[in-house]
Protein backbone atom coordinates (compact mmCIF):
# COMPACT_ATOMS: atom_id res chain seq x y z
CA UNK A 1 0.00 0.00 0.00
CA UNK A 2 3.00 2.37 0.92
CA UNK A 3 4.31 1.84 -2.68
CA UNK A 4 1.18 2.59 -4.45
CA UNK A 5 1.14 5.64 -2.38
CA UNK A 6 4.19 7.00 -3.15
CA UNK A 7 3.74 6.04 -7.18
CA UNK A 8 0.99 8.18 -6.83
CA UNK A 9 2.63 11.06 -5.23
CA UNK A 10 5.32 10.78 -7.60
CA UNK A 11 3.19 10.66 -10.72
CA UNK A 12 1.15 13.92 -9.36
CA UNK A 13 4.32 15.12 -9.21
CA UNK A 14 5.33 14.78 -12.54
CA UNK A 15 2.16 15.93 -14.23
CA UNK A 16 2.27 18.58 -12.56
CA UNK A 17 5.57 19.52 -14.03
CA UNK A 18 4.93 17.98 -17.06
CA UNK A 19 1.87 20.85 -17.03
CA UNK A 20 3.99 23.88 -15.50
CA UNK A 21 6.39 22.75 -18.90
CA UNK A 22 3.34 22.77 -21.24
CA UNK A 23 1.74 26.08 -20.30
CA UNK A 24 4.24 28.32 -19.98
CA UNK A 25 4.54 29.09 -16.46
CA UNK A 26 1.41 28.63 -14.67
CA UNK A 27 1.87 26.02 -12.09
CA UNK A 28 -0.72 24.00 -9.55
CA UNK A 29 0.73 24.63 -5.56
CA UNK A 30 0.03 20.66 -4.06
CA UNK A 31 -2.66 21.42 -2.01
CA UNK A 32 -4.49 23.45 -5.13
CA UNK A 33 -4.53 20.27 -7.52
CA UNK A 34 -5.71 18.18 -4.59
CA UNK A 35 -8.57 20.63 -4.59
CA UNK A 36 -8.90 20.70 -8.29
CA UNK A 37 -8.76 16.67 -8.54
CA UNK A 38 -11.80 16.81 -6.09
CA UNK A 39 -13.54 18.44 -8.67
CA UNK A 40 -13.27 15.46 -11.72
CA UNK A 41 -15.24 13.70 -13.38
CA UNK A 42 -12.91 10.77 -11.92
CA UNK A 43 -13.66 11.21 -8.34
CA UNK A 44 -17.96 10.61 -9.19
CA UNK A 45 -18.95 8.03 -6.93
CA UNK A 46 -21.34 5.43 -8.18
CA UNK A 47 -25.20 6.31 -9.58
CA UNK A 48 -27.29 6.26 -5.78
CA UNK A 49 -29.96 4.00 -5.96
CA UNK A 50 -33.59 5.75 -5.70
CA UNK A 51 -35.37 3.82 -3.37
CA UNK A 52 -38.81 5.57 -4.57
CA UNK A 53 -38.49 4.11 -7.85
CA UNK A 54 -38.21 0.91 -7.89
CA UNK A 55 -38.16 0.99 -12.21
CA UNK A 56 -35.32 3.82 -12.27
CA UNK A 57 -32.43 1.39 -13.14
CA UNK A 58 -34.62 -1.31 -15.43
CA UNK A 59 -33.64 -1.02 -18.92
CA UNK A 60 -37.26 -1.59 -20.27
CA UNK A 61 -38.82 1.21 -18.09
CA UNK A 62 -35.56 3.47 -19.46
CA UNK A 63 -36.42 3.00 -22.78
CA UNK A 64 -40.16 3.11 -22.59
CA UNK A 65 -39.58 6.46 -20.85
CA UNK A 66 -37.64 7.99 -23.46
CA UNK A 67 -40.63 7.82 -26.30
CA UNK A 68 -42.29 9.47 -23.50
CA UNK A 69 -40.03 11.94 -23.26
CA UNK A 70 -39.88 12.84 -27.00
CA UNK A 71 -43.95 12.38 -27.99
CA UNK A 72 -45.55 15.98 -28.18
CA UNK A 73 -48.66 13.82 -27.53
CA UNK A 74 -48.17 14.29 -24.16
CA UNK A 75 -49.43 17.93 -24.23
CA UNK A 76 -52.75 19.74 -24.51
CA UNK A 77 -52.18 20.59 -27.72
CA UNK A 78 -50.00 17.49 -29.17
CA UNK A 79 -47.17 20.08 -30.10
CA UNK A 80 -45.15 19.87 -26.54
CA UNK A 81 -43.20 17.15 -25.10
CA UNK A 82 -40.14 16.90 -22.51
CA UNK A 83 -37.84 17.50 -24.77
CA UNK A 84 -39.55 20.73 -25.84
CA UNK A 85 -37.76 22.91 -23.11
CA UNK A 86 -35.07 19.71 -22.42
CA UNK A 87 -33.29 19.88 -25.81
CA UNK A 88 -30.55 16.95 -26.12
CA UNK A 89 -28.51 18.74 -28.13
CA UNK A 90 -28.55 21.97 -26.00
CA UNK A 91 -27.18 20.48 -22.80
CA UNK A 92 -31.41 19.07 -22.45
CA UNK A 93 -32.41 22.78 -21.97
CA UNK A 94 -33.37 25.35 -24.48
CA UNK A 95 -31.20 28.58 -24.36
CA UNK A 96 -34.23 30.19 -23.50
CA UNK A 97 -34.38 33.18 -20.16
CA UNK A 98 -37.94 31.55 -19.70
CA UNK A 99 -39.17 28.23 -20.51
CA UNK A 100 -42.26 27.73 -23.17
CA UNK A 101 -44.49 25.63 -23.31
CA UNK A 102 -48.22 25.86 -24.20
CA UNK A 103 -47.76 28.84 -22.53
CA UNK A 104 -44.34 31.00 -20.78
CA UNK A 105 -43.25 29.88 -17.20
CA UNK A 106 -41.09 32.29 -14.71
CA UNK A 107 -37.92 30.25 -14.51
CA UNK A 108 -35.57 29.21 -16.60
CA UNK A 109 -35.56 25.32 -17.99
CA UNK A 110 -32.67 23.50 -16.22
CA UNK A 111 -30.33 21.02 -17.42
CA UNK A 112 -31.11 17.19 -16.63
CA UNK A 113 -27.78 15.71 -16.89
CA UNK A 114 -26.08 14.34 -13.59
CA UNK A 115 -29.69 15.41 -11.64
CA UNK A 116 -30.01 11.40 -10.73
CA UNK A 117 -27.41 12.79 -8.10
CA UNK A 118 -29.53 15.33 -6.52
CA UNK A 119 -31.99 15.23 -3.96
CA UNK A 120 -34.12 18.16 -5.16
CA UNK A 121 -35.47 19.14 -8.25
CA UNK A 122 -36.25 22.34 -9.40
CA UNK A 123 -34.72 25.42 -9.10
CA UNK A 124 -36.82 25.68 -5.73
CA UNK A 125 -36.64 22.18 -4.69
CA UNK A 126 -40.17 21.45 -4.57
CA UNK A 127 -39.82 17.66 -6.11
CA UNK A 128 -37.57 15.44 -4.37
CA UNK A 129 -37.11 12.96 -7.04
CA UNK A 130 -36.44 12.83 -11.08
CA UNK A 131 -40.17 10.99 -11.09
CA UNK A 132 -42.05 13.34 -9.11
CA UNK A 133 -40.60 15.92 -11.37
CA UNK A 134 -41.31 14.58 -14.28
CA UNK A 135 -45.36 14.88 -13.37
CA UNK A 136 -44.91 18.29 -12.55
CA UNK A 137 -45.08 19.79 -15.94
CA UNK A 138 -47.19 17.14 -17.05
CA UNK A 139 -49.96 18.83 -15.13
CA UNK A 140 -48.58 22.64 -15.35
CA UNK A 141 -51.15 24.75 -17.17
CA UNK A 142 -48.57 26.76 -18.67
CA UNK A 143 -46.35 23.62 -19.21
CA UNK A 144 -47.59 20.21 -21.14
CA UNK A 145 -51.15 21.45 -20.03
CA UNK A 146 -52.66 18.32 -19.69
CA UNK A 147 -54.91 15.92 -16.87
CA UNK A 148 -53.38 12.73 -15.98
CA UNK A 149 -56.74 10.93 -17.26
CA UNK A 150 -55.59 12.10 -20.52
CA UNK A 151 -52.75 10.83 -20.22
CA UNK A 152 -53.59 7.13 -19.00
CA UNK A 153 -55.78 7.14 -21.69
CA UNK A 154 -53.34 7.58 -24.20
CA UNK A 155 -50.96 5.59 -22.78
CA UNK A 156 -53.78 3.05 -22.65
CA UNK A 157 -54.69 3.61 -27.12
CA UNK A 158 -50.70 3.56 -27.94
CA UNK A 159 -48.54 2.29 -25.63
CA UNK A 160 -50.04 -0.14 -23.72
CA UNK A 161 -48.16 -3.40 -24.82
CA UNK A 162 -44.86 -1.62 -23.72
CA UNK A 163 -46.42 0.10 -20.54
CA UNK A 164 -47.29 -3.75 -19.85
CA UNK A 165 -44.13 -4.95 -20.56
CA UNK A 166 -42.52 -2.93 -18.09
CA UNK A 167 -45.49 -2.73 -15.31
CA UNK A 168 -47.24 -5.79 -15.32
CA UNK A 169 -51.29 -5.86 -16.23
CA UNK A 170 -52.30 -2.65 -16.48
CA UNK A 171 -55.35 -1.72 -14.62
CA UNK A 172 -56.16 1.55 -16.68
CA UNK A 173 -58.69 2.99 -14.09
CA UNK A 174 -56.41 3.27 -11.66
CA UNK A 175 -55.43 6.50 -12.98
CA UNK A 176 -53.34 7.95 -10.50
CA UNK A 177 -50.99 4.71 -10.40
CA UNK A 178 -50.70 4.80 -13.95
CA UNK A 179 -49.58 8.40 -13.99
CA UNK A 180 -46.76 7.82 -11.52
CA UNK A 181 -45.58 5.06 -13.42
CA UNK A 182 -45.32 7.23 -16.53
CA UNK A 183 -43.25 9.57 -14.34
CA UNK A 184 -41.07 6.17 -13.28
CA UNK A 185 -40.42 5.49 -17.11
CA UNK A 186 -39.45 9.53 -17.72
CA UNK A 187 -36.42 9.31 -14.51
CA UNK A 188 -35.62 6.06 -15.85
CA UNK A 189 -34.30 7.51 -18.81
CA UNK A 190 -33.51 10.76 -17.47
CA UNK A 191 -31.22 8.86 -14.93
CA UNK A 192 -29.07 7.47 -17.79
CA UNK A 193 -28.19 11.68 -19.17
CA UNK A 194 -24.21 12.37 -17.23
CA UNK A 195 -22.00 13.72 -18.68
CA UNK A 196 -18.85 13.39 -20.35
CA UNK A 197 -15.36 14.50 -19.72
CA UNK A 198 -14.31 17.99 -20.26
CA UNK A 199 -11.00 19.39 -21.16
CA UNK A 200 -10.40 20.12 -17.17
CA UNK A 201 -11.00 16.97 -16.52
CA UNK A 202 -8.16 16.00 -19.30
CA UNK A 203 -5.97 18.41 -17.96
CA UNK A 204 -5.81 17.44 -14.34
CA UNK A 205 -5.10 13.72 -15.75
CA UNK A 206 -2.43 14.16 -18.37
CA UNK A 207 -1.33 17.75 -17.29
CA UNK A 208 -1.87 19.39 -20.53
CA UNK A 209 -4.37 21.04 -22.23
CA UNK A 210 -5.24 24.19 -20.22
CA UNK A 211 -3.93 27.66 -21.09
CA UNK A 212 -1.90 29.80 -18.59
CA UNK A 213 -5.29 32.01 -18.07
CA UNK A 214 -7.70 29.17 -17.35
CA UNK A 215 -5.33 27.42 -14.98
CA UNK A 216 -5.06 30.57 -13.30
CA UNK A 217 -8.53 30.75 -13.46
CA UNK A 218 -8.95 27.83 -11.66
CA UNK A 219 -6.69 28.81 -8.57
CA UNK A 220 -8.95 32.31 -8.86
CA UNK A 221 -12.08 29.30 -8.93
CA UNK A 222 -10.90 27.69 -5.39
CA UNK A 223 -9.47 30.49 -3.94
CA UNK A 224 -10.03 33.97 -4.35
CA UNK A 225 -13.40 34.34 -6.11
CA UNK A 226 -14.30 31.40 -3.61
CA UNK A 227 -16.74 29.39 -6.64
CA UNK A 228 -15.89 26.40 -4.60
CA UNK A 229 -18.37 27.40 -1.88
CA UNK A 230 -21.25 26.22 -3.48
CA UNK A 231 -20.10 24.90 -6.70
CA UNK A 232 -17.69 21.68 -5.73
CA UNK A 233 -17.64 18.14 -6.12
CA UNK A 234 -17.79 16.56 -9.43
CA UNK A 235 -20.43 18.12 -10.97
CA UNK A 236 -19.39 21.31 -9.62
CA UNK A 237 -23.21 21.85 -7.98
CA UNK A 238 -23.49 21.65 -4.01
CA UNK A 239 -27.45 20.79 -5.22
CA UNK A 240 -28.12 23.18 -1.82
CA UNK A 241 -29.77 26.53 -2.13
CA UNK A 242 -28.45 30.33 -1.81
CA UNK A 243 -29.38 33.51 -2.19
CA UNK A 244 -27.08 35.07 -3.94
CA UNK A 245 -28.75 38.68 -4.32
CA UNK A 246 -29.60 37.42 -7.73
CA UNK A 247 -32.31 40.52 -9.49
CA UNK A 248 -35.80 40.18 -9.48
CA UNK A 249 -37.15 40.78 -12.96
CA UNK A 250 -39.74 43.19 -12.73
CA UNK A 251 -41.91 42.20 -15.13
CA UNK A 252 -42.65 38.55 -13.28
CA UNK A 253 -44.39 38.13 -10.13
CA UNK A 254 -42.13 37.70 -7.04
CA UNK A 255 -40.66 34.49 -6.32
CA UNK A 256 -39.67 33.09 -2.41
CA UNK A 257 -37.32 30.62 -4.12
CA UNK A 258 -36.48 27.97 -1.51
CA UNK A 259 -38.90 29.04 0.79
CA UNK A 260 -41.87 28.31 -1.05
CA UNK A 261 -40.25 25.34 -2.26
CA UNK A 262 -39.82 23.85 0.85
CA UNK A 263 -43.39 23.80 1.63
CA UNK A 264 -44.07 22.44 -1.55
CA UNK A 265 -42.37 19.10 -1.40
CA UNK A 266 -43.19 18.22 2.31
CA UNK A 267 -46.64 18.22 1.03
CA UNK A 268 -46.14 17.10 -2.17
CA UNK A 269 -48.62 13.93 -3.30
CA UNK A 270 -45.78 12.31 -4.69
CA UNK A 271 -43.07 12.84 -2.37
CA UNK A 272 -41.07 10.36 -0.58
CA UNK A 273 -42.85 9.25 2.03
CA UNK A 274 -46.06 9.36 -0.55
CA UNK A 275 -48.40 5.74 -1.21
CA UNK A 276 -46.89 6.07 -4.63
CA UNK A 277 -43.39 5.94 -3.69
CA UNK A 278 -41.45 3.09 -3.06
CA UNK A 279 -39.20 4.23 -0.23
CA UNK A 280 -39.09 3.08 2.68
CA UNK A 281 -40.01 6.15 4.92
CA UNK A 282 -36.71 5.46 6.91
CA UNK A 283 -35.28 5.88 3.21
CA UNK A 284 -36.20 9.38 3.50
CA UNK A 285 -34.01 10.95 5.32
CA UNK A 286 -33.68 13.89 2.92
CA UNK A 287 -37.19 15.29 3.58
CA UNK A 288 -36.77 14.22 7.03
CA UNK A 289 -34.20 16.50 8.06
CA UNK A 290 -34.49 19.23 5.51
CA UNK A 291 -34.43 22.99 6.90
CA UNK A 292 -38.08 23.63 6.08
CA UNK A 293 -38.47 27.43 7.00
CA UNK A 294 -35.99 30.09 8.09
CA UNK A 295 -35.09 33.68 6.72
CA UNK A 296 -31.93 32.14 4.56
CA UNK A 297 -34.87 30.45 2.48
CA UNK A 298 -36.33 33.46 1.18
CA UNK A 299 -34.72 33.85 -3.02
CA UNK A 300 -32.35 30.92 -2.11
CA UNK A 301 -32.37 28.91 -5.36
CA UNK A 302 -30.63 25.40 -6.11
CA UNK A 303 -26.96 25.60 -7.14
CA UNK A 304 -26.38 24.95 -11.44
CA UNK A 305 -23.83 22.81 -12.23
CA UNK A 306 -21.10 24.44 -14.41
CA UNK A 307 -20.26 21.47 -16.34
CA UNK A 308 -21.27 22.67 -20.12
CA UNK A 309 -22.21 26.87 -18.53
CA UNK A 310 -20.27 28.59 -21.20
CA UNK A 311 -22.23 27.28 -23.70
CA UNK A 312 -25.94 27.32 -21.62
CA UNK A 313 -26.32 31.24 -21.13
CA UNK A 314 -28.87 32.91 -20.20
CA UNK A 315 -27.66 32.53 -16.55
CA UNK A 316 -29.87 32.43 -13.08
CA UNK A 317 -32.97 31.22 -12.36
CA UNK A 318 -34.61 33.29 -14.56
CA UNK A 319 -32.20 34.41 -17.41
CA UNK A 320 -31.37 37.46 -15.44
CA UNK A 321 -27.85 37.41 -16.92
CA UNK A 322 -27.14 37.46 -20.73
CA UNK A 323 -23.54 36.51 -20.70
CA UNK A 324 -20.62 34.98 -18.38
CA UNK A 325 -19.10 38.04 -18.14
CA UNK A 326 -22.28 39.89 -16.44
CA UNK A 327 -22.93 36.46 -14.39
CA UNK A 328 -19.41 37.17 -12.57
CA UNK A 329 -19.45 41.05 -12.99
CA UNK A 330 -22.71 40.40 -9.96
CA UNK A 331 -21.11 38.11 -8.06
CA UNK A 332 -17.98 40.14 -8.22
CA UNK A 333 -19.85 43.70 -7.02
CA UNK A 334 -22.10 41.55 -4.63
CA UNK A 335 -25.06 43.60 -4.35
CA UNK A 336 -27.98 43.33 -1.96
CA UNK A 337 -30.38 41.00 -2.37
CA UNK A 338 -33.79 42.00 -3.42
CA UNK A 339 -35.49 39.82 -0.64
CA UNK A 340 -33.91 38.01 1.91
CA UNK A 341 -30.00 37.56 2.52
CA UNK A 342 -27.60 37.53 -0.04
CA UNK A 343 -24.72 35.11 1.41
CA UNK A 344 -22.47 36.52 -1.12
CA UNK A 345 -19.43 39.49 -0.77
CA UNK A 346 -17.43 41.48 -2.47
CA UNK A 347 -14.30 39.65 -4.17
CA UNK A 348 -12.63 42.64 -5.73
CA UNK A 349 -11.35 40.48 -8.71
CA UNK A 350 -9.41 42.55 -11.26
CA UNK A 351 -10.80 43.01 -14.76
CA UNK A 352 -7.65 40.35 -15.86
CA UNK A 353 -9.01 37.95 -13.30
CA UNK A 354 -12.51 38.25 -14.10
CA UNK A 355 -11.23 36.84 -17.63
CA UNK A 356 -9.13 34.36 -16.74
CA UNK A 357 -12.08 32.79 -14.22
CA UNK A 358 -14.13 32.94 -17.45
CA UNK A 359 -11.58 31.09 -19.63
CA UNK A 360 -11.85 28.63 -16.97
CA UNK A 361 -15.46 28.26 -16.62
CA UNK A 362 -15.28 27.97 -20.64
CA UNK A 363 -12.61 24.94 -20.14
CA UNK A 364 -15.64 23.07 -18.23
CA UNK A 365 -17.47 22.14 -21.56
CA UNK A 366 -18.45 18.62 -20.73
CA UNK A 367 -20.33 16.21 -23.71
CA UNK A 368 -23.79 15.32 -22.54
CA UNK A 369 -24.14 11.26 -22.78
CA UNK A 370 -26.76 8.96 -22.47
CA UNK A 371 -25.04 6.04 -20.16
CA UNK A 372 -25.90 2.57 -20.32
CA UNK A 373 -27.11 1.85 -23.87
Amino acid sequence: MKALTLGATILSIAIGAAAAARSGGAQLSEAERAVLQSLTLDQLEPLPADPSNRYADDRRAAELGKKFFFDTRFSSNGQVACATCHVPERQFQDDADLASGVGKTTRRTMPIAGTAYSPWMFWDGRKDSQWSQALGPLESPVEHGGRRGQYVQFVAQHYAADYQAVFGDADFADTTRVFVNIGKAIAAYERRIQFGASRFDRYMASGDGLTDAEIEGAKLFIGKANCVQCHNGPLLTDNVFHNTGVPARPDLPGDAGRALGAQQVLADEFNCRSRWSDADPKQCAELEYMVAAGHELVRAYKTPTLRGVAARPPYMHAGQFRTLAEALDHYNRAPAAPAGHSEIVPLALSGQELRQLEAFLKSLESPVVERGQ
